[in-house]
């Protein structure tokens, strides 16, 4: 056998990955460390350079073996990352994940269970059967029979939503709703899956609608005028729960009342938003989720884990009667006859790692109190940020935030220089901020999802987009 081929399960497992994990944390250390900020100086160029000479050959003749390989690309790629466990890297809906759902994440990565057949999975199957079972509940405390499926995010999520509801008619086409500002994943899923264009529903007014529906948002008056026109057929209105530019939510319970006298059905995609059902301070922004057919929830967004931990949530179980299928080497009819669970049936995906094994080591360690805690400490940090920009002469806040999302610009800026600002704060490694249009404006976007950022990490946030040029 080659060297540094050990294995990492059975009993000797543990013990060969020991050393090994030593060896990552040292470079993950060495590589923050020498990035020293965010993200790296330099821009996409320097970057590059420095991960092409840290990486060597691709694949050369003879191996360095595995403290090198692992201690040089490691330490290369933890240089070169945009960190959101740093305070000053709030761009995205990118969160940073707790070092208790990494340590599981590696059990699950040394384990390597496949959620294809329960040969494959006897254990983590059964974890992902309870663990689905009570966060199903969650979003519908009062359905019969609720289920939710584990996925690699909203995108897959979005997917599943639109393919079930065309199942259910598959003689004719189904025709999806939604507003200007929804998903991209909800367009492209309709592409993939042969439907016709979204209907794109004009955006709400944020006077209009009560509670405040800002850019993009899906307003029931005009939802309402638009399923009058369609003609008869059916139809699936998505509507959302936390947009990615403004953390948006749409007026669920006034839009499942549009929904329920067209007879269309709704689905949310809450996967940003979703996750404050875990709150009871924050929870009421929610109200009505629980009449949607089905739902988006990222856990890899405001649940603190690494990527990929998405759901998708149904109100009722037969929902997912089309995603069933036979292949006599994974579920054999007289294997499952005889009490094998039927492990295909539960996403569109074959080979599926347990995602399921960080979500529920988490839940089980913080608990609801826990989690509620986490919640309320990022969206009292954006309210506080919020705050300071108001504060200050020379900045605009666009609207108080709905989540965790908090959109501002300098006063006497045009879009170029709120653009500039933001290239400039990245290429120089001491910012990452996102972008964002709204109001025909375009916003610098700080998405706070680190529980631990303080005060003074805001202050300094502000500080350095007045002070760049």
């Amino acid at each position: 056998m080659p060297p540094d081929t050990p294995l990492s399960g059975g009993p000797h497992g543990p013990t060969a990955l020991r050393p090994l994990l030593d060896t990552v944390l040292t470079a993950l250390a060495k590589g923050a460390a020498e990035r020293g900020g965010p993200l790296p100086p330099g821009g996409p160029a320097a970057v590059a350079e420095h991960t092409r000479r840290a990486l060597g050959a691709v694949l050369p003749d003879h191996g360095t073996g595995a403290e090198d390989a692992l201690a040089r690309i490691v330490r290369a790629v933890a240089l070169g990352a945009a960190d959101p466990a740093d305070p000053l890297c709030a761009a995205h809906l990118h969160t940073p994940p707790l070092a208790l759902a990494v340590a599981a994440d590696l059990a699950a990565s040394a384990l390597n269970p496949s959620l294809d057949s329960w040969d494959q999975a006897p254990a983590a199957s059964e974890l992902e059967r309870l663990v689905t079972g009570v966060l199903a509940r969650e979003v519908y405390p009062a359905a019969a029979l609720p289920d939710a499926l584990v996925t690699s995010g909203g995108t897959e999520s979005n997917q599943l939503a639109l393919l079930l509801a065309r199942e259910r008619r598959p003689d004719r086409p189904l025709q999806v709703v939604c507003s200007t500002g929804t998903h991209h994943s909800v367009r492209r899923a309709a592409w993939l899956l042969g439907l016709p264009d979204p209907l794109a529903v004009p955006a709400a007014n944020a006077t209009q609608v009560k509670g405040g529906a800002d850019a993009g948002g899906l307003d029931p008056a005009a939802l309402d005028t638009a399923l009058t026109a369609l003609p008869p057929g059916p139809r699936l209105v998505v509507a959302t729960a936390g947009s990615t530019d403004t953390g948006r939510i749409d007026p669920l319970p006034a839009l499942a009342d549009v929904c329920a006298r067209h007879g269309a059905e709704l689905h949310v995609d809450a996967a940003y938003g979703g996750a404050f059902l875990f709150s009871p301070a924050h929870r009421a922004l929610l109200d009505g989720l629980e009449r949607a057919h089905s739902v988006t929830l990222d856990l890899h967004k405001l649940g603190w884990q690494p990527v990929a931990a998405g759901l998708f949530v149904v109100a009722d179980h037969s929902r997912l009667a089309p995603l069933a299928l036979t292949a006599d080497y994974l579920n054999a009819d007289d294997d499952t006859d005889a009490g094998l669970p039927d492990l295909l049936g539960r996403s569109p995906r074959t080979t599926r790692r347990p995602d399921v094994l960080k979500i529920a080591v988490t839940l089980g360690a913080l608990g609801r109190d826990g989690l509620a805690a986490l919640l309320d400490r990022v969206a009292e940090r954006a309210q506080l940020l919020a705050d300071l920009i108001e504060t200050r002469p020379g900045l605009e806040l666009w609207r108080r935030p709905t989540l965790t999302t908090v959109l501002f610009r300098p006063e006497d800026a045009d879009d170029d220089r709120v653009a500039a600002i933001r290239r400039a704060l990245l290429t120089e490694g001491r910012a990452v901020l996102g972008r964002a249009r709204a109001d025909g404006r375009l916003w610098l976007k700080a998405t706070l999802l680190n529980p631990h950022a303080t005060p003074g990490d805001l202050n300094h946030l502000i500080e350095l987009v007045e002070g760049t040029p």
